[in-house]
């Protein structure tokens, strides 16, 4: 079938509305993790998802405040974030808050379990999002912050902005001189 070239993409550039290959197409964010927690490690897991739940996540559509990562024999579970149901769903639909399988290797969820086990320390997503057109979430081992961290924390970005705005100032100055 012959399709004219106008019609068809352009390489190197990609579809309307999909992300560039390796690059993120975010659905949600735990920014209230990164205040509650000094993160520690990273990692990328894989979802194992219903075809409502992607959906649903394409609409844009998570939380995962209330979020957590469990390891239970030899595998990890994220419990509690909530991806709602899918509008146009019938009665295939998921449940908002069921928990779901994260795919990880092997040494990477033997490194969860044994860090977790310490004292204070937890393990939460940062985000969910697709990559390459798969559901990712990102993780974290996390210790968590004492109510002086959080001030702390606060103090410091609040001079590093301070520090910033007087930085620009002097620039601005030295330009117009």
């Amino acid at each position: 079938m012959y399709v004219p070239k106008e019609s068809q993409p352009k390489q190197g550039k990609p579809a309307a509305g999909k992300a560039k290959d390796g690059q993120r197409k975010m659905v949600a964010q735990n920014k209230k993790a990164r205040h509650d927690y000094a993160i520690i490690d990273t990692f990328e897991a894989g979802l194992v998802l219903t075809g409502t739940e992607v959906k649903s996540l394409r609409q844009g559509r998570a939380s995962l405040v209330d979020g957590f990562v469990q390891v239970d024999r030899g595998e990890a579970w994220l419990h509690n974030a909530h991806i709602p149901e899918y509008s146009q769903g019938s009665w295939t639909n998921h449940s908002a808050r069921r928990k779901r399988k994260l795919l990880l290797h092997r040494e990477e969820i033997d490194k969860l379990a044994v860090k977790s086990e310490e004292t204070g320390h937890t393990i939460v997503p940062l985000a969910l999002y697709f990559k390459d057109g798969r559901a990712k979430a990102e993780i974290a081992l996390a210790r968590g912050k004492k109510e002086y961290d959080k001030r702390q924390t606060l103090r410091e970005k609040q001079d590093r902005r301070d520090a910033d705005r007087v930085i620009a100032a002097a620039k601005r100055r030295q330009r117009g001189a």
